[in-house]
């Protein structure tokens, strides 16, 4: 009989069931999904990513009176089957990079809900965001403002643009993952005047035009009260460029970044919640500074739209106990496939796919392959004493891991499958020895 994985809280996909000690997910048993695709491998419920996609969705029309907007962070994960499956569900596509554009535009994302973010845009994909005639160019620094002016007159087109402004707001997050500092390579500070110089640039060239502002501070914030500060600031800056300048406000992105659980011991999060709170904020700012026209508001819950939708699983190569130590489970993949904990130090939960049930625990870590000391994907976890030969899926696997995977020592990366109802289909094939070496040039080395 299949009984719901209640201790998991919601850091498991929304369909996962333990059917006889056996970790269940849309239907499909993770040791047979491993059997059959082999590991390391992603597995991704669909029908988890549908409920946060309508939720959010939902949840932003319910507390916003105006036109709103939900937008998938691409960078987060990024491939054509998720795109596909999020531009039938009406949200936006925020793209930080040509390249993320390119997969956009290969599954014929609505141009006009895609927002083209990135602190560095190069020239070539300034000229690509034109020619696919993107919705909005979110404008960083006043280079990018004489940049683009300059495509766009030589394209005949007016790109809608953005401007990004740092609103000097304390996220409460890692330092790696804050955004909305004065400090910080994102966007022109409110604070400093840059951001009202950045509106005066945009002011001065024809060839753009000026919607609004943009603001981002940060990524896994638990808290309203950042949210509530950086709207503040948001609407007081657009009165005072109203007043100064005469810019209409007809659209404002307070950002989003809402948290996720990894572990049971995170604060519990409920994104469309949040960012239900976040609109009837924007909705009350309005108010407050007289734009009795409500602005279009666009929002980005970043990776909570996919990231508990995933189970990473990996295979047990060996148990070693260190006299003194700790016992460290060794598996077949580890940051080749998912940097974040050697780069941020985040934490993980784990379960065993075939052992869900048993409540014999030890203390283990578990190690990844690579040659590294601090490839460690868990540095303590509370698990049946894994052996030799089994599954060990890690939950909240979907973001940030696919999307900043690498070949590292030679590494192949992983295959993706996507589960609903009983079945399961491969929507990324294994990496093969031929794929390392496919961007490699042959011949002989140049000789001095």
């Amino acid at each position: 009989m299949s009984i719901p994985v209640i201790a998991a809280g919601d850091i498991f996909p929304d369909t996962t069931r333990i059917d006889r000690g056996h970790l269940v997910v849309g239907g499909c048993d993770m040791a047979d999904l491993a059997a059959r695709y082999g590991t390391p491998l992603y597995v991704f419920d669909e029908a988890s990513i549908l409920a946060r996609a309508r939720g959010y969705r939902d949840a932003l029309a319910r507390s916003y009176p105006g036109a709103s907007i939900v937008c998938y962070a691409s960078k987060a994960y990024s491939a054509p089957w998720i795109l596909s499956l999020l531009a039938d569900e009406g949200v936006g596509l925020d793209v930080v990079s040509a390249g993320e554009l390119f997969v956009g535009a290969k599954v014929d994302f609505p141009r006009e809900r895609i927002y083209f973010h990135g602190n560095n845009k190069g020239e070539d994909e300034l000229r690509l965001a034109l020619a696919e005639r993107v919705g909005r160019i979110v404008v960083d620094n006043l280079d990018e403002v004489r940049l683009l002016a300059r495509l766009a007159v030589e394209r005949g087109v007016r790109p809608a643009v953005l401007l990004r402004v740092s609103p000097s707001v304390d996220a409460h997050t890692h330092a790696h993952l804050t955004t909305g500092n004065l400090d910080t390579k994102f966007g022109l500070g409110i604070e400093s005047g840059a951001a009202a110089e950045g509106v005066g640039a945009i002011l001065q060239e024809p060839a753009l035009d000026l919607r609004g502002y943009h603001a981002h501070i940060g990524s896994q914030i638990h808290e309203i009260e950042p949210y509530e500060a950086e709207v503040e600031r948001l609407f007081a800056f657009a009165k005072e460029m109203r007043e100064e300048r005469g810019v209409a406000l007809r659209e404002i992105s307070p950002g989003g970044g809402f948290g996720v659980r990894y572990t049971t011991e995170d604060p519990a999060v409920k994104a469309a919640d949040m960012i239900g709170r976040v609109g009837a904020v924007v909705a009350a700012a309005a108010k407050k500074f007289g734009f009795d026209r409500l602005p279009e508001v666009s929002i980005e819950p970043g990776r909570s739209m996919v990231a508990n939708t995933a189970i990473a699983l990996y295979r047990v190569g060996s148990v070693k106990r260190i006299p003194g130590g700790r016992t460290y489970v060794a598996v077949d993949g580890g940051m080749a496939d998912n940097i974040r904990p050697t780069a941020y130090g985040a934490k993980y939960s784990a379960v065993l796919a075939g052992r869900v049930d048993d409540t014999r625990t030890t203390d283990v870590a578990i190690a990844g392959k690579y040659c590294e000391t601090g490839d460690i994907l868990i540095q303590h976890i509370e698990l049946p004493l894994p052996r030799v030969g089994e599954l060990i899926a890690v939950p909240t696997a979907g973001a940030y891991h696919l999307s900043m995977a690498s070949n590292y020592n030679m590494a192949l990366r992983p295959a993706v499958v996507v589960v609903a109802n009983g079945r399961s289909r491969l929507v990324r094939r294994r990496e093969t020895f031929e794929d390392l070496l496919a961007p490699e040039i042959a011949g002989e080395a140049v000789k001095a």
